[in-house]
């Protein structure tokens, strides 16, 4: 099978410390700072079945956030998990993946029903959550499957 190229597009993202615009790559070996002040950087990124394996590598643990736009749960922990790549920027990277655009990826990971919720350590299921929680809970699961990461 062929190696996965890189994807091309890059997020900005303003800092949430000084303000200033980062451009930040989907895929990196470290986890993303600004360029300015050096603060972490919230990193949330989507991914397809052509970029999925890149999009999921690197150093930090993986909320991936499998979801399909004509579902209204998905449509409402939205913002909590983006919220969750700001608050736990430098820990955690948020991918996102559109379960209609992505059928195998959605095959290979078993996804039955949406929203799923997975983490993912060193690319692999630590953690899965099917359905949407409420956003204290989502949260609360996050925290305790990060807290169980080596």
């Amino acid at each position: 099978m062929p190696t996965p190229s890189p994807p091309t597009t890059a997020t900005v993202v303003a800092c949430p410390a000084c303000g200033k615009r980062n451009r930040i790559a989907a895929a990196a070996k470290g986890s993303p700072r600004c360029a300015a002040c050096h603060e972490p950087l919230p990193w949330l990124v989507e991914a397809d079945d052509e970029d999925f394996d890149l999009a999921i590598s690197g150093p930090l643990p993986v909320l991936l956030d499998l979801w399909a736009p004509w579902c209204g749960p998905c449509r409402a922990v939205a913002p909590i998990v983006e919220e969750l790549s700001r608050s736990l920027a430098g820990r955690l990277k948020v991918v996102k993946v559109d379960v209609d655009r992505a059928p195998r990826t959605a095959q290979r990971l078993g996804v039955q029903g949406v929203p799923t919720m997975l983490i993912l350590q060193d690319g692999q299921v630590a953690a899965r959550q099917v359905g949407a929680l409420p956003g204290p809970a989502l949260r609360n699961w996050v925290a305790q499957n990060l807290s169980r990461q080596p």
